[in-house]
């Protein structure tokens, strides 16, 4: 059993994957998240290999054959429905309910892991100890704090300088309809239409009882990165009210939406500070057009529960550098590439269309063909010895 004591603030994907991490190698992790609950406005996260093995390792096999189909393959299409490419997916992907995923990481931890209504306000650090402020006045010690709290971070300003998330000019409609209302919609397959200025994201979920849809837009006014929004339905069903009759029946079945504001950061200079490390978007939020924002957060739980294995309170800043010298070059190329592949997707019908978007299919398939484990395991090699 490890003498550690790690504090995670943020019970998102990131911060429970951690924990889980965490307490599978025997160190005492508390969770503090700042909601009175735990949970997700229902939508679909795409699961990619790279973080599906890293779950499978953490004891969670079982619990994810229940969340099936996974991808065969992944149609790119234009806006009238021509199919303009069709990667073949092998199984690579599986599209899971966000509610699901927080709920599954959830329950594989330990009685009593997550504290809710503990909303951090402030961070302090001695050289030993480091101490998390909470809204409610009270604080938790810890020799190491990990902040997952987002992309609107408290904690990362403790870190670097802070700066402003810069908003991409569009807005995503999120949201699902049961797959009966469409049964004609393939359950393993993932499509995306790419017209001018727009794309639109279909895949199912729950096992294909569900038919998650994302619709992307511009924007000139910014809102507010949120998974609650309200949206209008009638304003989706404008935006594509000419595109592949696929599309528009789907969206014709939409009763409910929630309006997403689209934002990143420009890559972080660092993430750690002393007893103070980022994690998952609170360290690289990215654009949703690789489909890896919760994948990344899950290869840092795992990468950082590595670099802490066997280490004592002494070691944590030269555990911290190991961990940021594995994932901040990745993390930073798949922000780039998030960025690109959503100039691409909303493109329009060019010449130039074709090649980008096979470079961007390529792109996909790299972040999908990783395992951070490995990494981590020849970065740790050499200290062994």
């Amino acid at each position: 059993m490890s003498s550690l004591q790690v504090a995670v603030v943020g019970a998102g994907i990131g911060g429970l994957a951690t924990a889980s991490a965490l307490s599978r190698r025997g160190v005492a992790v508390q969770v503090y998240e700042q909601a009175r609950q735990l949970g997700e406005v229902g939508a679909g996260v795409a699961l990619g290999s790279n973080s599906l093995r890293l779950l499978n390792r953490l004891g969670l096999e079982g619990p994810l054959r229940e969340y099936g189909p996974r991808w065969t393959q992944w149609s790119f299409n234009a806006a009238d429905g021509r199919v303009l490419t069709n990667q073949k997916m092998d199984g690579r992907v599986l599209g899971m309910y966000r509610p699901d995923l927080i709920a599954m990481l959830a329950d594989s931890l330990p009685t009593g892991t997550v504290s809710t209504g503990r909303r951090s306000v402030g961070f302090h650090q001695d050289g030993e100890r480091a101490v998390v402020e909470f809204a409610d006045g009270g604080h938790a010690e810890a020799d190491l704090v990990v902040a997952a709290d987002g992309i609107h971070s408290v904690l990362q300003s403790h870190v670097v300088e802070p700066t402003a998330p810069v908003f991409s000019g569009s807005i995503a409609y999120r949201g699902t309809i049961a797959a009966e209302r469409v049964p004609e919609y393939p359950g393993t397959v993932s499509n995306m239409w790419m017209g001018d200025g727009k794309h639109f994201l279909v895949f199912t979920l729950r096992g294909g009882a569900l038919i998650n849809f994302v619709g992307f837009v511009p924007s000139d006014a910014e809102m507010r990165e949120s998974w609650s929004a309200p949206g209008d339905p009638a304003t989706l069903a404008a935006e594509f009210a000419d595109w592949d009759p696929m599309v528009r029946k789907i969206i014709s079945h939409v009763d409910t939406t929630f309006r997403w504001g689209l934002y990143d950061r420009e890559p972080l200079p660092r993430w750690s500070n002393g007893n103070l490390t980022l994690l998952g978007d609170a360290a690289h939020s990215m654009l949703p057009h690789m489909g890896q924002g919760a994948n990344q957060s899950i290869e840092d739980a795992v990468a950082l529960a590595m670099m802490l294995e066997g280490v004592d309170a002494a070691g944590i800043p030269e555990a911290l550098q190991r961990y940021e010298s594995l994932r901040r070059g990745r993390a930073s190329r798949v922000q780039r590439n998030s960025r690109e592949g959503g100039l691409v997707y909303d493109g329009g019908d060019t010449p130039q269309r074709q090649q980008k978007l096979e470079s961007t299919v390529a792109n996909l398939l790299w972040s999908l063909d990783y395992d951070v484990e490995a990494e981590a395991q020849r970065v740790l090699a050499p200290a062994t010895r």
